[in-house]
């Protein structure tokens, strides 16, 4: 596999924007929740949960199914959110929030919602929350010169979470904040093809 981080990610450096979208459903259940748990001293708590949550998201399709089918009903999924937080130990502020969601069949936003969430929390902490998403998983050292690179570009602390997707053919793209830089064979090859239909 090719270095992903010899990739052009000085992209980063013209198209940077620090912070998530501010506008939206998902925004704004995100903040009305970050403001509530700091009132209320939990937001270790809520981070681990939304952690939780989102690994759930990604490594379950069943899940996935749930928050974005519009077969169930809201006391369905309602039901369903309780039990995956019962079996995934969630606290019961957490638990809560997801039961608003279900009642106001907003659960197709749950995981814009966690980002959003970790970008306010990287605001608090003054960090850049920053998504890498390879085809290959990135080492130890890549990782850490990637970080770097976006560090060096955007003049703060990056809170960098790494991601594998099996469907890339190359290259890596990287989200930060609201922007996605992406430097993906397969997207490359999608944008060729779209121009090559307009021909």
């Amino acid at each position: 596999m090719t270095d992903p981080t010899t990739e052009p990610i000085a992209a980063v450096q013209t198209v940077f924007s620090g912070s998530a979208k501010t506008s939206g459903p998902a925004f704004r259940y995100a903040q009305a929740f970050f403001d509530l748990i700091v009132e209320e001293n939990l937001l270790d708590s809520a981070e681990k949960d939304f952690g939780v949550i989102r690994r759930a998201i990604e490594t379950s399709s069943d899940f996935r199914d749930l928050l974005k089918s519009p077969v169930y009903s809201a006391d369905e999924k309602a039901a369903a959110v309780k039990a995956i937080g019962d079996k995934l130990d969630i606290s019961g502020r957490t638990k809560n929030f997801l039961a608003v969601l279900a009642a106001n069949r907003r659960l197709f936003v749950l995981d814009a919602v966690i980002e959003a969430f970790f970008s306010l929390l990287a605001d608090r902490r003054g960090e850049i929350s920053a998504e890498a998403i390879s085809a290959a998983p990135l080492n130890d050292d890549q990782t850490r010169r990637l970080r770097g690179e976006i560090e060096r570009y955007v003049g703060k602390a990056v809170n960098l979470k790494t991601k594998v997707d099996r469907e890339l053919l190359g290259g890596l793209v990287v989200k930060i904040g609201s922007t996605m830089v992406d430097s993906s064979l397969r997207s490359k090859l999608n944008r060729l093809k779209s121009k090559l239909k307009e021909a």
